[in-house]
C-alpha cells in the first residue's frame, strides 16, 4: 500500500530543509503540560487547529473546554488504537488529519501526521473518506520506516512533507 518515494538516506537532509512556517515551537511548548495533565484544553486544541488548518480552527470554538478535556483525556489514555484516533474525531472542527496531529504531538507513542503531502511521498493518495484500517496501516508503515532510518517520527514527518513540497510544488 505504501512505497517510499525518496531515498531513505535523504530523509535527514529533507527534514533539514523543512520550512517551519507553522511553528512547531508552539505545540512543542504545550507538549509537556498536556502530557503532564493527560488532556488538552480548548486553548491547546485551538493551537492545534491553527497549526494544522487555520480554516477549521474557528469551528473548534464550538467545543466547550470540558468536552475537549474529557475527549482528549480519554484519547490520550485509551489502550486501543482505534479508540485513540476515532474519539478525537468527536470534537467539532476535528477530523482524521487533525486527530493525527494531536496524537503526533501529545501522545507518548510515535504517531505520524495524516497529510496529503506525506501520503504522496509514500506513494499513496489521501482517500476521500478516512477509515481506521487505512490510518493504522499508515502508522505501522511509518513507525517501521522511522525505526529503520534511525529517525524520530517528527523528523520523518518533516522529511515526507518536504519531499512532496519539492516535487509537487
Amino acid at each position: 500500500m505504501f512505497r517510499l518515494r525518496p531515498k531513505s538516506g535523504s530523509l535527514t537532509a529533507l527534514a533539514g530543509r523543512y520550512d517551519d512556517r507553522n511553528n512547531d515551537a508552539e505545540l512543542l511548548r504545550r507538549q509537556r503540560s498536556v502530557r503532564r495533565r493527560g488532556h488538552l484544553t480548548l486553548g491547546d486544541l485551538k493551537a492545534v487547529g491553527q497549526w494544522k488548518s487555520p480554516r477549521s480552527a474557528g469551528r473548534m470554538q464550538a467545543n466547550s473546554d470540558r468536552f475537549v478535556t474529557e475527549i482528549s483525556g480519554f484519547a490520550l489514555s485509551a489502550r486501543g488504537e482505534r479508540s485513540r484516533i476515532e474519539s478525537l474525531n468527536a470534537l467539532s472542527g476535528v477530523s482524521w488529519p487533525t486527530s493525527s496531529v494531536i496524537l503526533h504531538f501529545f501522545h507518548t507513542d510515535a504517531y505520524p501526521i495524516m497529510d496529503f503531502r506525506a501520503l504522496w511521498s509514500l506513494g499513496a493518495t489521501a482517500p476521500s473518506h478516512y477509515a481506521f484500517d487505512f490510518w493504522w496501516s499508515y502508522v505501522e508503515y511509518t513507525r517501521d520506516l522511522a525505526n529503520r532510518a534511525g529517525l524520530n517520527m517528527r523528523t520523518l514527518d518533516k522529511a515526507l512533507w518536504q519531499y512532496s513540497k519539492e516535487r509537487q510544488g
